[in-house]
């Protein structure tokens, strides 16, 4: 230390001596250099996190959107039903829905276009057909579920007001912002949206949960292979992998390209580089953790409320809200919103996915970042889409089983789209150096096959 500050002052007295600088201003230099390196360096790991922030984008809108009502749910009930057994999916499901994510955006970056838009262009006409079919229907099923949760979930605050009038309250606001709001503001919204999947984390930790084994039945899996388990067994990876995200993330990749200036398909193939997919995993990975992250906190906090006070199966909002208890009178409240919230977050990626997936396949102008005038007949998709899930709810659709449904109808239709992602991201024609991994591709084969299993244990089940 004194031999650094005797070299200091050494210097000091030859930058005066040379540059004839009058000693008391080269001391103010230096003071104010160090006080602004401090600051400098305090300021640091705000400034990572900031960068940090600011490289999150449509992977972690799509892992926010993934822990939807639907989701909710879903893992709802397994805490509540099995307590502690199954949230070892939380963890397993991590590394292939991230694997599988981030297939479906380098697609959309390395190409220039959505998913649909690179079937269409590989696959016959046909084949495309039966994917958009196949979406259509399960993302349908899974707004109208989530409207209804919403609703359902609403109607705890305000019991007088009907089910249905809240169904088109949400269904309107929905889409006023998909159709009056620019993409940038409303990515930018449903980033500090997800934000509400919180409270399930402080539940986790308000209740007494035995810590120690949480984090056993985390890392040792266990099943009974009861039909109640493999057909939610089969929910969980259908709301965790599930189909409308594989368009959504695609597209939204694209669409961060054209809202940089990269307006044709070409112009996007030749911006792409090392940095700009490196950004897009960290993305990516990023917001499958988050995802995965509440769906654990999800399962442990069910564990520890509603099973532990024998509520193992929940066929009520206001069962499903029970799992928030230790909040007392804000039990009610902080469920409606953790509802909503995930609700207004994933309605329009479900309805959006199909836009994408439809528009891409006939060729018809799209994109969220366009005006209705300038796109109607994919704003036309989204219309639609949202009116059926009105429709559906007018046919006294049971909220809680509807949302169940909807997730293992995506947990059978998984298998078939992943097929295409795994193939497309494989392709070096099409990806050149960016194409997959040899473990990629194994780890994406591995997700087909587990998915395509449970789907077809679910079905048996049924009879």
């Amino acid at each position: 230390m004194m031999g650094g500050r005797m070299e200091k002052n050494k210097l000091q007295e030859e930058i005066v001596e040379i540059f004839e600088v009058p000693a008391e201003v080269l001391e103010e230099s230096v003071i104010f250099i160090e006080k602004e390196e401090k600051v400098l360096i305090s300021k640091r790991p705000f400034k990572l996190a900031e960068e940090y922030w600011d490289t999150l984008g449509p992977g972690l809108t799509t892992g926010a959107a993934d822990d939807d009502p639907s989701g909710i749910a879903t893992y709802s009930q397994a805490g509540a039903k099995y307590g502690l057994q199954l949230i070892w999916l939380s963890l397993f499901t991590y590394p292939f829905m991230a694997t599988v994510q981030e297939m479906c955006a380098r697609i959309g970056i390395v190409s220039g276009q959505g998913l649909a838009a690179n079937i269409r262009r590989e696959y016959s006409m046909s084949v495309l057909y039966v994917v958009t079919a196949l979406l259509f229907l399960a993302n349908v099923l899974n707004i109208a579920a989530d409207l209804g949760a919403m609703a359902a979930a609403s109607r705890l605050l305000f019991p007088s007001i009907g089910l249905e009038l809240f169904v088109v309250l949400f269904a309107g606001v929905s889409l006023i912002l998909q159709i009056f709001t620019t993409y940038a503001r409303y990515a930018k919204y449903l980033k500090y949206l997800a934000l509400a999947l919180f409270s399930y984390v402080a539940v986790a930790f308000a209740v007494h949960l035995d810590w120690s084994d949480v984090l056993f039945h985390t890392f040792v899996p266990s099943l009974t292979f009861s039909k109640d388990q493999i057909f939610l067994i089969c929910a969980i990876l259908g709301t965790t992998i599930s189909p409308y995200l594989f368009f959504w993330q695609t597209s939204q990749e694209v669409e961060e390209k054209i809202l940089r200036g990269e307006a044709t398909v070409e112009a996007r193939r030749e911006q792409v580089s090392p940095e700009s997919v490196r950004r897009m995993r960290t993305d990516v990975w990023s917001g499958m953790f988050f995802s995965n992250l509440i769906t654990f906190f999800i399962f442990a906090a069910c564990a520890g409320t509603l099973y532990t006070n024998g509520i193992t199966d929940i066929a009520t909002a206001d069962q499903a809200a029970a799992a928030l208890k230790p909040f007392g009178e804000f039990a009610f409240l902080l469920f409606a919103v953790g509802i909503v919230g995930t609700g207004l977050l994933a309605v329009p990626v479900l309805a959006g996915s199909t836009a994408y997936a439809l528009s891409e396949s006939f060729g018809w102008k799209h994109g969220l970042y366009l005006k209705l005038k300038q796109a109607h007949a994919f704003y036309g998709v989204i219309i639609v889409s949202m009116a059926l899930g009105i429709i559906a709810n007018f046919m006294h659709l049971d909220p809680i089983k509807g949302l169940i449904y909807a997730a293992v109808g995506n947990g059978i239709i998984a298998p078939f789209i992943l097929f295409f992602v795994v193939r497309l991201s494989s392709d070096r024609s099409l990806m050149g150096e960016y194409t997959n991994h040899p473990f990629v591709s194994f780890m994406g084969w591995v997700t087909i096959v587990v998915m395509a299993v449970s789907g077809i244990a679910a079905i048996v089940t049924l009879f």
